[in-house]
């Protein structure tokens, strides 16, 4: 029997629900620091970041090449008063935005774990409706000539695919080196 149309959109809803829940969670475990790295990494991730700096930066040169003249150069060109306050601040940004990096590669290996253990469960689901309808098959008398259907119909060895996987890649990395 084939779901309505109504019940795979319900489905649907209730993965994409599920999934913002769990960002939801991910998001409120954050710590302070991380709430407040990822304000300042998604701040000078924008163009008003940019159009601030342009400004600030285009004000402090203008000001000290006597472009008004009513105030006093505090900076006088190589300007390096600006030169050591960028550099300072890059290290800092950097800093902030390594931060928010490192966060987002944990909360990618934790969704590739959790893709792991769905594909995993999905091939095994998968394994036992084939073996299933195989039996079936010969329960009705029918014949299957696919030796393909036979073989996936047989339990999965994760490792011995991971080992294959590894193998080959090894083998591929020698051939390019």
């Amino acid at each position: 029997m084939i779901p309505s149309t109504e019940s795979v959109s319900q489905c649907i809803r209730q993965n994409i629900e599920t999934i913002a829940k769990l960002e939801d969670e991910f998001n409120r475990r954050r710590t302070r620091a991380d709430r407040f790295a990822d304000a300042i990494g998604d701040f000078t991730g924008s163009m008003m970041f940019v159009v601030i700096h342009a400004l600030l930066i285009g004000s402090w040169i203008a000001l000290n090449l006597r472009a008004v003249p009513a105030i006093r150069p505090f900076d006088p060109f190589p300007f390096l008063l600006l030169g050591s306050t960028v550099s300072i601040e890059a290290i800092f940004l950097s800093t902030f935005v390594l931060i928010k990096q490192s966060r987002m590669s944990r909360r990618a290996d934790d969704r590739a774990r959790l893709d792991l253990q769905i594909n995993l469960l999905s091939e095994r689901e998968m394994t036992l409706v084939l073996q299933m309808l195989h039996a079936l098959s010969a329960r009705m008398g029918v014949q299957e000539h696919n030796e393909e259907i036979k073989e996936l119909a047989e339990h999965t060895s994760v490792e011995a695919v991971a080992n294959e996987l590894h193998k080959v890649m090894a083998e591929e990395e020698k051939t390019t080196s």
